[in-house]
């Protein structure tokens, strides 16, 4: 493993990893060389993935209000002016960890089936669901590139009937987690290194490949493909579109910066809401 550390970044680990642990669903008359990607929070879904789960286990007593606010409120630490802190990515990572060790991966994906439904179902973008069937109908197959837990991330792709999620790994042993991540978060450049493993899996041309984001946080990915498109940007990724050309597509209403909930920093969002999933359930053990 020291070895394989030194050879590879951990972005390039984190890629690896995710790729690999992507299943994908058929498709009709597939067009077999030309894909779509889709970063979820903001992009696909309003507002961060793992904080509307962690308010469905807040609805089912697991989680207290007050740990609610406490963990809301450290997530708007993480974003300033749409770019994060890698230390304080890396000070959540480690936090993360020391909760999730004997969490049973049956229970989150069936915890995240539920809340998707109740709570996150109604939160996706019309426009950006529309422009992944188009690429569906095409052909094309369609993943969401994502830093939340590919458990969840899994559910949420099922749900729209999408071809499958990339998201961060959790190492398992025995169906349960271990509290270490494999590789590490699928944030910024481990984006684009798991499309670039699952291109080579998948026999996917990058040229002919498209990618949707709404953070300049995704400008790896986003210059990876031949298609680069800009969805409800941020004012980074706005001025970037601009520049290259790119298409930009906004399917916000009122105020651009007005979101669903707290603006919650991808990667150290989903690791943090690992914390918030990993205490709720652990709380929900001890009692029961």
């Amino acid at each position: 493993m020291r070895r394989l550390l030194r050879r590879h970044t951990e972005a390039e680990i984190a890629g690896e990893v995710a790729a690999a642990a992507a299943v994908s669903s058929p498709v009709a008359e597939p067009d077999p060389t030309a894909a779509a990607f889709f970063d979820v929070d903001n992009t696909m879904m309003r507002g961060a993935s793992i904080y509307h789960f962690a308010r469905g286990l807040a609805s089912r007593g697991l989680f207290t209000t007050k740990d609610l606010v406490m963990f809301a409120l450290g997530q708007a630490l993480f974003r300033v002016r749409g770019n994060e802190n890698p230390e304080h990515i890396a000070r959540a990572k480690e936090t993360a960890l020391a909760f999730v060790v004997g969490l049973k991966v049956d229970d989150v994906v069936r915890l995240g089936e539920e809340i998707y439904d109740e709570v996150m179902a109604d939160r996706i973008w019309a426009g950006t669901r529309a422009l992944a069937q188009s690429h569906l109908d095409n052909g094309q197959r369609v993943w969401l590139v994502t830093a939340t837990p590919v458990e969840l991330s899994r559910v949420i792709a099922q749900r729209l009937g999408l071809t499958g999620a990339l998201g961060t790994v959790a190492e398992t042993e025995n169906g349960v987690y271990t509290g270490r991540l494999v590789g590490d978060l699928l944030h910024g450049p481990a984006k684009a290194e798991a499309v670039k493993a699952l291109a080579r899996r998948e026999g996917l041309d990058l040229s002919r490949c498209t990618a949707y984001s709404d953070s300049a946080n995704d400008l790896p990915l986003l210059r990876l493909v031949g298609h680069p498109i800009a969805v409800n940007p941020d004012s980074l990724l706005l001025e970037q579109a601009r520049k290259n050309e790119w298409a930009v597509k906004d399917f916000r209403t009122g105020r651009r910066a007005t979101m669903i909930g707290l603006p919650i920093a991808a990667g150290a969002g989903a690791v943090a809401g690992g914390v918030a999933a990993a205490i709720a359930l652990r709380k929900h053990y001890r009692s029961a």
